[in-house]
């Protein structure tokens, strides 16, 4: 039987300003990628966040990225590898202390948006991000994109690497994905993704943006929460795994 594990970025919300819909996700996810307060989220936000993943027993994984609130973390900041890996421990161990009053933990990390595109390739900043999650807890697995540079560094430090596909975003056909300035770079079709992820996790493939076929082998499937129409293509995604009998639950 198949299994696969349901991941998105939450507590995103900022003060007056709510993106997305934590509570109807955190029903349907197995892992929340809760951030950090660094691109997004405040204190208040975050504690309430991983108090309610705690109570739905999902997993929180710390969503680390550039300190960037004003670019929402998806604009590349040239940051020395002293001050990024010193940014990361800080921003995993302010979420570990709110998990833990919650009753849970940071049991993973995920890097978020530029800087997850950033760390594809550029090696410094990979190693630099390896560095401050060994520094922090070296148990901790990471979260990212399969073949890319942040997990050959993070497997030569020993970390576990754990591989994820996107559900809602489209991909080159390098296996890299789509910017988000590109038309089409965002899915929005609650069957069209559905199927994608059937098909991702019953058939290792899927097709990229321009009808390349890939092959993809992925432990975790990311739908992201601000994307439009998030809970209803999540929802969407359970019910076809369900009927595939597919069983989601967490990777760690």
């Amino acid at each position: 039987m198949s299994a696969i594990d349901l991941n998105s970025d939450l507590g995103e919300s900022f003060g007056a300003w709510t993106l997305g819909d934590d509570s109807a996700m955190l029903k349907l996810v197995t892992s929340a990628n809760v951030a950090c307060g660094f691109h997004a989220g405040d204190p208040a936000t975050l504690l309430s966040t991983c108090t309610a993943a705690a109570d739905l027993t999902v997993r929180i994984g710390a969503q680390v990225g550039y300190r960037d609130l004003a670019g929402f973390g998806r604009r590349f900041i040239d940051i020395t590898p002293r001050d990024l890996t010193a940014d990361v421990i800080y921003q995993i161990g302010a979420l570990d202390g709110l998990a833990r009053v919650s009753g849970s933990s940071v049991t993973y990390v995920k890097p978020h948006g530029a800087l997850y595109n950033a760390i594809v390739h550029h090696r410094e900043q990979a190693r630099a991000v390896v560095a401050a999650i060994r520094a922090y807890d070296q148990t901790l697995p990471v979260l990212g994109l399969p073949g890319s540079i942040f997990f050959e560094e993070a497997e030569s430090a020993g970390l576990r690497t754990v591989a994820e596909a996107f559900a809602d975003r489209a991909y080159t056909p390098e296996g890299t994905l789509v910017p988000r300035t590109t038309d089409g770079a965002v899915l929005n079709d609650p069957m069209v993704v559905a199927e994608r992820v059937r098909r991702l996790v019953v058939d290792h493939a899927l097709d990229a943006v321009d009808g390349t076929p890939l092959s993809v082998t992925a432990e975790s499937v990311c739908v992201h929460g601000d994307t439009p129409k998030s809970v209803a293509l999540t929802t969407a995604i359970r019910s076809l795994l369900d009927t595939e009998c597919v069983t989601v639950r967490p990777f760690v």
